[in-house]
């Protein structure tokens, strides 16, 4: 399949220095964190970021504007208390590598779970880190009850 190619709206940037027990910082500042290495992967962990905690923060921020956008779309009305929750895992691949998988968990407080299902899944056609993911890692939709 060929690469999409887009026509640009906002183009941002972040340069690291010292990988995953560094240091990021966006262009515009307003990330400037500490990287560590989580305990789980042999590092100090703590109260610091990591590549896992910031994408899963992305993909949930993009995933809620898509499903805010498809229940518009469709003139369902999303209450109080919405939001998604994404787990990134990151792990060994059977090729000794390393991969990703996600699980977006939709919170939609008062919505019929089946309801709640069909609008995941809809926001999971439309959203763009959903469409950058497809194929390449496996992400898992859930509602929460």
């Amino acid at each position: 399949m060929a690469p999409v190619t887009v026509s640009p709206l906002y183009t941002t940037s972040a340069t690291t220095h010292g990988g995953r027990s560094g240091h990021v910082k966006s262009a515009d500042g307003v990330i400037d964190l500490q990287l560590a290495l989580p305990k789980e992967m042999g590092g100090p962990g703590g109260a610091k970021a990591n590549p896992e905690t910031l994408f899963a923060s992305g993909y949930s921020a993009c995933f809620e504007g898509a499903l805010r956008l498809v229940a518009r779309m469709q003139g369902k009305t999303l209450g109080e208390g919405v939001g998604i929750t994404a787990d990134v895992t990151i792990g060994k691949t059977p090729d000794g590598g390393f991969g990703l998988a996600v699980k977006l968990t939709g919170i939609l407080p008062g919505m019929p779970a089946d309801e709640a299902e069909k609008l995941m899944h809809a926001a999971h056609e439309v959203c763009p880190y959903s469409k950058a993911t497809r194929g390449n890692i496996d992400v898992k939709l859930a509602v929460a009850q």
